[in-house]
């Protein structure tokens, strides 16, 4: 906290006086409005620095306008999921992460703008990610090398959420508003959400948001419990263990009620910007129950309350100098906790996390063919689990990072090289409970990458990475050592876990032209210390045992999307889309790794004019049988999926109503990233009413 208040004091001081100095031919800070927010070109990456789709050699996904409004969801892992490359963990309709390549926890990062979301999510996966997707203007998801410049632990890739909180630019109206709210049958959830933004004269503008979402359990298309487990209830002596073989519809323990308040204050000019953002979150959520099947084991029924109080920092400097283009700094700093209930209210176990994260980009001025950033990133971490149930002991941990991205532009060819040295600091506390000495462990990781890019012809090019990545094993991994009811399992980890360190390569193409577009990826990675956790078949405290190990690995695996516009009838463009993905992790002299997403296939057909969008589209996800050791199958499944838009005053409406149809035919899917697939698939048939306002 202490680093985060000098920093933001320092630029507080300096950055309006050297804005106010700035060239007043400076560009814009952002592009013009669309009602609420700034309407940003599908070709631009926001992140930490702002750079075009066409010169990022990863991949890379960008939602936002129309696109994200039909697909939010009360989670951020929800949301993504039917992205290409992207599973969640999906441990209840709160409760879940994206997986990006078959890598989740602190391998992804999850930010806001470019910062982390400081709360436990990647600590286990019944905790929920502390970021609202219901306020989000643009989600961009990275994967590939471009991830490194937002920490070692992006290994597996970023996903980074934009919202308008620090506004970007001074509205030309009084005041720009938006309403959106929902309502979705599977879980009877009612959710809404409000923000706005206010020139109050002299270059501020104020920014005020909120959102409320409440929800019952949720409703399946089927059998709660998999086919095994109620094979197994069946055979059982005990009248309510058999009672449970037949549990359908309501997944119990699920309900949830969530919200969200934020306001922030901008001055902005040409010359730059500086601005603050203060958001206060809380939700309270059921954990779908792993039924045990055993009559002497009580089931858990965890409810967690979580609670976040977090400080958002922007500035931006634009000299537009011969060797420094702009600079920005991004920090922020939360107040994190959460506790897990008993069925009767009572606190069985609290977590505290406190955390601060900075980082300062420096953009040099383009020279010639040769462009690029600089830059340096702090981050620190208090944790600490209270209770009966803590399986971690108090921690402390630091990361230092400096990085660098440099590009060369020689006409067709495009290359880059980038690199990353971070040093992590982490300690655990002497804890009785747990039966450990006072932990410490120090490491420094170097990461690299080395790009090419070539145009073969307009509209086509073709792109080659090379990685060297090195990650320090997380807290969790390094000190779990108990019973945590929140994932109904005994978490072990292991203090001797070195660094995990991988060799890749990813090939990119990309092609288009009039009425059709088409993006490929394949990539490979060679892990000489993957990080892994996995049921080990033992129980203790009447809990499995989930330990972490580290072992050699291969992970390999492509992307495809693509897009045609088939004909254009009576005002309306009639498109056809599809996508593929799969990835395969190998560990040696082990197996498969486990909770890995099977291929699946997805294509849709959708018309669209002025007033209407219409929609239909079907999703297959194979049957999963390559499994690691005492993990069991997942079958595969196919879901429908149906949606109008409606636009009253056609594209210039500022009320736009939907109607979805999800899981059409109310099939039972269970996705095998998830603990807990053999004991709460996804929702069944979901019809959704939605309606947006601009002003």
């Amino acid at each position: 906290m202490r680093h985060f208040l000098t920093a933001a004091a320092t630029m507080t001081l300096l950055l309006p006086g050297a804005a106010w100095a700035a060239d007043s031919e400076a560009k814009a800070a952002a592009a013009p409005a669309d009602g609420r927010h700034e309407t940003v070109p599908t070709d631009i990456v926001v992140t930490a620095n702002a750079r075009s789709r066409k010169d990022i050699l990863s991949s890379v996904t960008v939602l936002s306008g129309e696109t994200l409004q039909e697909i939010k969801r009360a989670s951020i892992g929800e949301t993504l999921a039917s992205q290409p490359g992207v599973s969640a963990t999906s441990f209840g309709p709160t409760a879940s992460r994206p997986i990006l390549r078959g890598l989740g926890g602190d391998r992804i990062r999850v930010l806001t703008d470019g910062i982390g979301s400081f709360d436990a999510s990647a600590t286990s996966a019944d905790h929920a990610v502390a970021i609202n997707p219901l306020t989000a203007d643009r989600i961009e998801v990275i994967r590939g090398p471009a991830a490194l410049l937002y920490g070692s632990s992006a290994i597996g890739g970023v996903v980074n959420v934009i919202d308008s909180r620090i506004p970007r630019r001074v509205p030309q109206e009084p005041i720009h508003a938006a309403l959106d709210a929902g309502y979705g049958s599977a879980a009877q959830d009612r959710n809404v959400a409000g923000a706005a933004d206010l020139p109050i004269g002299g270059h501020w503008v104020a920014h005020v948001d909120g959102s409320f979402d409440k929800s019952g359990d949720l409703e399946t298309g089927g059998f709660v419990l998999s086919a095994p487990l109620r094979a197994q209830a069946a055979a059982s002596d005990d009248p309510a263990i058999r009672a449970l073989g037949g549990l359908r519809g309501k997944i119990p323990n699920t309900q949830a009620r969530s919200w969200s308040v934020a306001g922030g204050l901008a001055y902005i000019n040409d010359g730059g910007s500086i601005g603050l953002a203060v958001t206060r979150t809380a939700s309270l959520y059921g954990v779908p129950i792993r039924y045990s099947l055993d009559p002497a084991i009580e089931d858990e029924q965890p409810r967690i309350d979580l609670r976040q109080t977090r400080v958002d920092f922007r500035a931006e400097l634009t000299p537009h100098g011969p060797w420094l283009d702009t600079l920005r700094l991004r920090a922020g700093y939360a107040d994190y906790r959460h506790d897990e209930l008993e069925p009767d209210g009572a606190i069985a176990t609290t977590f505290l996390n406190k955390g601060m994260e900075a980082r300062l980009d420096f953009v040099q001025a383009k020279r010639g063919a040769w462009s690029g950033e600089s830059g340096g990133q702090i981050l620190t971490r208090d944790f600490s689990a209270i209770g009966d149930e803590k399986f971690l002991p108090p921690s402390h941990a630091e990361q230092y990072g400096l990085f660098t991205l440099q590009r060369l532009g020689l006409g067709a060819l495009k290359l880059e090289a980038g690199g990353r040295i971070e040093h992590q600091d982490a300690n655990a506390a002497a804890d009785a409970t747990l039966g450990n000495p006072r932990l410490e462990r120090r490491l420094t990781t170097y990461s690299g990458s080395v790009g090419a890019g070539y145009t073969v012809a307009p509209g086509y090019r073709l792109g080659l990475n090379l990685t060297h990545s090195e990650r320090a094993p997380s807290v969790e991994e390094l000190f779990s050592n108990g019973p945590h009811g929140g994932t109904q399992a005994f978490e072990v980890g292991d203090t001797g876990l070195g660094k995990e360190k991988s060799n890749g390569a990813e090939l990119t193409a990309h092609g288009g032209g009039t009425g059709y577009s088409i993006d490929l990826s394949a990539y490979y990675n060679h892990f000489s210390n993957f990080i892994y956790q996995t049921p080990t078949g033992e129980v203790r405290d009447d809990l499995p045992v989930y330990a972490y190990r580290s072992g050699a690995a291969n992970q390999w695996g492509f992307e495809a999307a693509g897009e045609a516009t088939l004909a254009r009838l009576a005002g309306f463009t009639i498109k056809a889309d599809g996508q593929a993905d799969y990835v395969r992790i190998t560990i040696r002299q082990v197996g498969p790794a486990p909770l890995i997403p099977p291929l699946r296939l997805r294509g849709g057909l959708s018309a669209g004019s002025d007033h209407w969008d219409l929609r239909g589209e079907a999703e297959h996800a194979f049957r999963h049988d390559r499994i690691a050791e005492n993990e069991t199958e997942t079958p595969g499944y196919t879901l429908v999926n149906a949606a109008i838009a409606y636009r009253p005053r056609g594209t210039e409406s500022p009320i736009t109503l939907r109607l979805q149809a999800n899981n059409l035919f109310d099939v039972v899917a269970r996705r095998s990233t998830s603990l807990l697939k053999d004991y709460a698939p996804l929702a069944g048939r979901d019809i959704r009413l939605g309606v947006s306002v601009r002003i």
